[in-house]
This record gives C-alpha cells, structure tokens and sequence, in this order.
C-alpha cells in the first residue's frame, strides 16, 4: 500500500463512527465485527472510494452523493443526468477511471428512459466546496428490447483501458440472450469513448453488435478482475436457483436460457438442459437461489487467511458468501453475516484493508467488515 492511500486508510479507521458498537460475528477468521459507518442512503447500489479515502455513493432513485470518513452524507451531486428509476432499474453502478487522480473520470450505469434503456456514461468530478459532476456524457446505450428488471449494469475498467459492461435479459427478453443482433443478456467490452474496440470478437460480422465481448448471461451484478491471473469473472441471477459465478472469456456462449440449472418462478421448466455443446459450465451455481449482487476478490491484509478469496453479497439470502479458490476451481464455501438479515448489494475491498458492504433497503447502511477491534 502506498503512503498516501495507508494514510487516508488510517484516518478513515480511525473516524470511523460507534466502533465500540458494532455487532460481531462468527468467521473462520475469528470473530469479525460489523460496524455502521453510514446510515440514511435510499437503496444504495454501487460504491467507490476517492482517493483520500472518502467514498462516492450511488443511490437507486437517481442521486450520487459523497461520504466522508465520518459518515457524513453529503447533499445530492448535481450534473447528473436525468435517471429513469422504477422496479430494478435507477442509478446502478459507479466505477473511477484508472487514472481518476489525476483526471477526476468517472463511469456510472443507469436507465435512461422508460423503455428501460441502460446506458453508460463519463463525467468529471468536480470535487470543490459543492461537489458537482461535469462534462456527462453517454457513451453507450444498450439496443434490444428494454424493461424495468434485470439491468445488470456492473462496469470494470481492464489495465489497457477498456470498459466491461453486464446488461441483463430485462427478464421478459430472456430469448434475446442468444442473439448476436442486440445487446440483451451480454457482457460488452467498449472503449472510454463508447466505441467498439477492433479485437472484440464479432467485430465485422453484419449480424452481430460489435461491442458483445459474451453472451448468453441473464441479470450479471458481479464483475472483477482476478488480481492473480488477470481473469474476468462474473456472477449472475438465475430464477428459481441457478445463480452462477463464471469466467467471461472472449467470444463465449454461457448458456442463457438454453441451459441452466434453476426453474422459472412459477414452477415451469426454462432450460432445455444442463449442458450443450458450445455452451460455458458455470465454476460455482446455487439452488436454491441466493440472488446474487456486487462482488470483490480480497487482497488485504486485515484477513491473511482469507487472501485471493471472493467475496459475494447476497439480496434474497441476505448473507455474505466467501468463496476459496484454487487457480478457476472454486473449493469451498463459507456463509458469513447470516444473523444481520440485511440485502447485501455491493462489497468491496476498502484502503483500509476491510471489508465495506451496502445494505439494500429504503434506509441503506454503508457497513465495515473487519476483525474485532480492529
């Protein structure tokens, strides 16, 4: 960790709001600890620590705002676009540019109309004495049929650059999954200006999107890079069971909803099957169903055990899943934070080296993860 970032990590620790107050749990770690470090968000769904260790925060009805290491709240960012937001869909993910020190960018996924069109955008971060965004601009917009459910909408930026985009089935499309002609159920690979990067796998060919990097994936709300290996991995919604984690690996088929291993949500059969040539294997699936949201792999040095491990957050379980790995085999599961009974959407790594979680509800909680008293 450099210095700069190890000393906004330690004034954050240290500011951290009712730590002799946190609720504590059983880990294979030890006994970890819960701490409430902001309360009083309308259905967060995507976080992003500054560079001074403060955190940009996106909330599901259309407004981003900043949370210091306080948690203080700050008043809602202007700039930002006009934000559809009805059933799943709103203001999504938020992701920095790789270079956002120095260039303030930054990248955030939203609906963009009724039709449920999602959409990417770029802007600038004005981070004065009123924080603002500058210089919005969609850069993408996704094209097949919309709808108000099963967005996707995660974004990472690749070290050359390059934007990885999930775009869900909006559940009445699920079909769709499967054509080439449209951006429904893919994961696209776009330049930082929206454009088509010339190696994306069906570049050139009439009957295919050229920003599709994979397809055939449902409602994707999990996408990292492995630090060790540089691979893509993602996690997706099935209906009734058949949530799956994968590696997205370019030009793939992973399956949606030819084969699957989860049933619709009135009972009926969805998939033709469990496997079928040409079609992708999930590393890891789940049935019944724990739907699911953001995930992170963990690097720090808080959990020494618990290194190279991932992380998913679960909405309809209402849990933390850790996940331990051997190269792309996943090994063994582990069910943490099973007596919070929050929806947890979004996790990632912090500065700090713990572990920071949004909770899903009408009074969201930004949540720190670390071991007892620390």
């Amino acid at each position: 960790m450099n210095r700069p970032i190890a000393l906004a990590a330690a004034a954050l620790l240290a500011t951290v709001p009712g730590r002799l107050h946190a609720q504590t749990f059983p880990s294979s770690a030890g006994p970890v600890a819960i701490t409430t470090v902001a309360r009083g968000l309308v259905e967060p769904w995507s976080l992003a620590f500054l560079p001074d260790g403060r955190m940009l925060v996106t909330e599901k009805p259309g407004r981003m705002r900043i949370v210091t290491r306080d948690g203080t709240l700050s008043p809602p960012l202007a700039g930002l676009p006009a934000v559809h937001a009805a059933g799943q869909s709103g203001l999504l993910d938020v992701r920095l540019d790789n270079d956002h020190a120095s260039n303030h960018v930054l990248y955030f996924c939203y609906s963009l109309d009724a039709g449920g069109t999602a959409a990417v955008a770029r802007a600038r971060l004005d981070d004065g004495a009123k924080p603002r965004l500058d210089d919005v601009k969609v850069i993408f917009k996704q094209q097949g049929p919309g709808g108000a459910n099963n967005y996707g909408c995660r974004i990472v930026q690749a070290p050359d650059g390059n934007l990885f985009v999930t775009l869900g089935d909006h559940f009445g499309s699920r079909d769709q999954a499967q054509n080439l002609a449209n951006h429904i159920g893919k994961i696209v690979r776009i330049r930082t200006d929206g454009g088509a990067p010339p190696d994306n796998p069906f570049v050139g060919r009439r009957d295919a999107k050229p920003e599709i990097w994979a397809y055939g994936v449902r409602n994707p709300q999990g996408l990292a890079f492995d630090p060790a290996t540089g691979k893509l991995w993602e996690q997706e919604h099935g209906p009734r069971g058949g949530d799956e984690v994968n590696v997205i690996e370019k030009g793939r088929n992973y399956g949606w909803p030819v084969i699957g291993y989860g049933i619709d949500y009135n009972g009926a059969k969805i998939h033709e099957s469990t496997h079928k040539a040409g079609m992708e294997q999930p590393l890891w699936h789940w049935v019944p169903s724990i739907a699911p949201s953001g995930m992170a792999f963990y690097t720090g040095d808080l959990f020494p055990a618990w290194k190279g491990n991932l992380f998913i957050g679960a909405l309809a379980a209402a849990l933390l899943v850790r996940l331990e790995r051997d190269g792309d085999k996943i090994t063994k599961e582990e069910r943490l934070l099973t007596g919070l009974r929050e929806r947890i959407r979004d996790v990632r790594q912090g500065p700090d080296g713990a572990l920071w979680l949004l909770t899903d509800n009408p009074a969201g909680r930004i949540l720190r993860l670390a071991p007892v008293n620390r």
